[in-house]
């Protein structure tokens, strides 16, 4: 049976459920917004207790990471993310899910061999390119500074 491309996309559009988005954007907008707001808050915070602009940033970072982190342990990271959608891909929160989320995953498979090999499965390319990039960028920039 030899079908064209066409026709699969023809197949596969009508058995597709048809996504609201009418519901969904709003929905994702308000939580993704809302992931956002609990770090500007947990920043202001940190700062009213002392801490200087640049560390309040990064323990808002550490923070973030590890309240996402703790709740998809908890399993609920997943059904936050079951409804609110791609709302829960704020930069720093839905990386943090992710590689928790392989980490979950792995644990029945032993801490060495499926939690610490796992671990790294979303994580390890991004940590690859984003430091090849870092660095080529950091090249660029210095020969462009020499010139």
């Amino acid at each position: 049976m030899n079908i064209t491309p066409e026709a699969y996309g023809k197949m596969t559009q009508r058995v597709s459920p048809k996504s609201p988005s009418a519901v969904n954007v709003p929905t994702a907008f308000a939580v993704g917004g809302g992931i956002c707001v609990l770090g500007e808050l947990l920043r202001e915070l940190l700062m009213s207790m002392g801490l200087a602009e640049k560390a309040a940033g990064t323990w808002t970072s550490v923070l973030l990471i590890g309240m996402s982190v703790l709740l998809t342990g908890l399993g609920w990271y997943g059904k936050l993310a079951k409804h609110a959608g791609a709302g829960t891909l704020v930069p720093i929160t839905g990386f943090a899910n992710a590689v928790g989320s392989s980490a979950v995953e792995a644990k029945s498979e032993g801490y060495i061999l499926g939690v610490g090999a796992k671990i790294f499965t979303i994580a390890g390319p991004v940590i690859l390119y984003g430091s090849a990039a870092s660095a080529a960028y950091g090249l660029i920039y210095y020969l462009a500074r020499l010139i």
